[in-house]
Parts: structure tokens; C-alpha cells; sequence
């Protein structure tokens, strides 16, 4: 293990350093000055993927223990983290505490074997990605993409359109059902939520989470079939797991002119089939923090006045960025003090 001598009190012990991946804090300074004392903090600043395979074969960083990215835009040139950039990684590396909620870029189950714990911060951005989800709820109820789009475009024949028209085609939430795929952190943080819309909450979630949902009055469905033919307004809040979720067999159980919602990853829904069931008046709204190509966003879906998007930012805010780079910090020292059970 590669470490650094440090002195305290006049004895001598060893720092096991950690790689920074990505830019400096920002935030929490005072965290990451005790981090400093803790550890011997290595910067790789933005590498791309080559250089970083490279110093990874030479090992120019040495035998970390772990490894640190704060934030979510940065810190991540690398790519995807698959078997070819895991298999560089030192058998003294431990850990890997990162920012974000998803983990679809880096395969956990290889990191595990090597025997590397990966942490996520999903729930420093809980707040803003439930926020978000009910801007996109209430959006698709009352259509205000359409009134968006008319009103951005500057014309006043589009504008007169959607004032006068939109009242016919669009509705209150209240007295609905909505389906909340996935009961985590964030699915139980939009339930709370929610029910300031006065709408009924019924979930699928394969863990079960009975207790969870009994805080929040949610009504289990003991299928993902039983949810789509019992909501009015379906919410993803669910991981990815390498699968499709939603594609035509599942539209096809969706109640009629129902509501689709994606705050999770973009590729738990196949998007020609999203078209078809848009098309076919299956659905009727839908809003759409994430998509199945990102940063190139499906054309068919942005052209329709009964699509909202957003781009990939349901858990962008300051509070998001802040809680990353604590929480990974925080990780990191809980680790180093009693191992996995320091983890937050």
C-alpha cells in the first residue's frame, strides 16, 4: 500500500493515499482539509481515458486505496468504467466514493470481485431530482409544454393557440393515481411530496419496502403490469440495470391517455415505442428528464407540444453539488475510521 509518513505527538505513521479524480472542492473546505490529514491525496485533474490507462499500467499513482470524484461533471473523462479500465485498478484499491445517483457507467458487480466498494451520493440530490418530478406531474396533467413552446416562440398565432385551446385537452392531478416505479430514496421523497397534489400513490418496487411505503400511504402492486393498468401517471424513480423497462408490450397495459414520467436513466424506456404509444393515444403526455442517447436527444419526442424535457438536470442545484462532494468525503473518512461500516 502506497502511503506517505506523517509525524503526530512525535510518532511517525503512514497516510494510505487516495486518487482525486476531477476539480478542486468547492464547498466543503474545512472536510476536505481534515481529509488531507487523513490521507495523501493524489490529483489527476481531467484525464482522458488512454492517458488514464496508461498511468494506471505505469502506476504513476502509486497503490491508492480509494478514489474520490466530487462532482458529476467532472472527474469522469475516462469513460465508462467497464472491465478494461477495472482490471488496471491496484489490488491495494478499496473504494471508489463518487457523486451522482446512478451507477449504469461503472460495473459494480466487478468492482465487488475485485473487492472495491462503490458509493454513490444519490441522496444528496434527493431533494431537487423530487422537485423536479413534480414539475414534470403537474406538466403533463396541464400540458404546459405546449404553453411553453408557444410562449417561447415568439409567435402570436402559436400563443393565441395554446391560450385558447389548452383548457379543452388538459387536467387537474388531484383525485388520480399516480405509479411510482422504485421506492428508494428518491421514489418515497416524491410520495412525500405528492401529496400536496392530493393524488392516490401506488408503487412497484422489487424490494418490496412495505414499512417504507406504509409512511407515505402508498399501495403496493405486486407487478409492474398491475401498476401501468392502475395509474393515471407513472413516475420512474428505479436504477438501471442494463434492461429496458418500458417498451410496447408494457405501454400496451398502460390505461388510456395515461402519463409517462422519467426522472431515472433515459434508457429504461424504449423511445420509438414511447413514440408509437404517443401516437396511438395510449399516452398522452409525457415528461422526460432523461434520454435513451444522451447528450442527443430524440427528435420525434422534442417536436411534440405534449413532451416536456429537461436536460438531465432533475438533480442539478447548488444543494446537489454540495452534499456530492460531502458525501463522498465522508465516506472516504467513515471507511478509514471502521470500514464498511463507516459508509454513509
Amino acid at each position: 500500500m502506497k502511503s506517505t509518513e506523517a509525524q503526530s505527538n512525535g510518532a511517525t505513521y503512514f497516510k494510505p493515499t487516495i486518487l482525486h479524480l476531477g476539480d478542486d472542492i468547492r464547498w466543503n473546505h474545512d472536510l476536505y482539509a481534515e481529509l488531507a490529514r487523513k490521507f495523501n491525496i493524489i490529483r489527476t485533474h481531467s484525464v482522458g481515458r488512454e492517458a488514464f490507462k496508461s498511468a494506471l499500467k505505469d502506476k504513476t499513482w502509486g497503490d491508492f486505496v480509494a478514489m474520490y470524484r466530487p462532482f458529476w461533471n467532472t472527474g469522469g473523462e475516462m469513460g465508462n468504467w467497464d472491465e478494461e479500465l477495472i482490471a488496471l485498478l491496484p489490488d491495494s484499491c478499496r473504494l471508489f466514493a463518487s457523486a451522482g445517483a446512478g451507477f449504469d457507467w461503472v460495473n459494480t458487480r466487478l468492482l465487488a470481485e475485485r473487492g472495491i466498494v462503490y458509493c454513490n451520493s444519490a441522496a444528496a440530490c434527493t431533494e431537487s431530482v423530487a422537485d423536479a418530478a413534480l414539475f414534470l406531474i403537474l406538466s403533463t396533467y396541464r400540458l404546459f409544454s405546449w404553453s411553453a413552446q408557444a410562449a417561447h416562440s415568439c409567435d402570436p398565432v402559436r400563443f393565441q393557440d395554446a391560450m385558447s385551446n389548452i383548457a379543452a385537452v388538459t387536467h387537474n392531478p388531484n383525485g388520480s393515481v399516480l405509479g411510482i416505479v422504485g421506492l428508494g430514496r428518491i421514489g418515497y421523497r416524491i410520495a412525500q411530496k405528492v401529496r400536496v397534489f392530493e393524488m392516490e400513490v401506488c408503487y412497484y418496487d422489487v424490494a418490496g419496502l412495505e414499512e417504507r411505503a406504509k409512511e407515505v400511504g402508498a399501495a403496493w402492486c405486486a407487478s409492474l403490469e398491475e401498476l401501468l393498468r392502475r395509474s393515471d401517471c407513472v413516475v420512474l424513480a428505479a436504477p438501471f440495470n442494463g434492461d429496458v423497462l418500458l417498451s410496447d408490450k408494457e405501454f400496451a397495459c398502460f390505461k388510456p391517455c395515461a402519463r409517462l414520467v422519467n426522472v431515472a436513466r433515459g434508457k429504461l424506456v424504449d423511445e420509438n415505442a414511447l413514440v408509437r404509444a404517443l401516437d396511438e393515444g395510449k399516452l398522452s403526455a409525457a415528461g422526460l428528464d432523461v434520454h435513451a442517447s444522451e447528450p442527443n436527444v430524440n427528435q420525434d419526442l422534442a417536436a411534440r407540444k405534449n413532451v416536456m424535457m429537461l436536460s438531465h438536470a432533475a438533480g442539478a442545484s447548488v444543494e446537489s453539488h454540495v452534499g456530492f462532494e460531502k458525501m463522498g468525503m465522508e465516506n472516504l473518512l467513515g471507511w478509514l475510521e471502521r470500514g464498511e461500516e463507516g459508509l454513509v
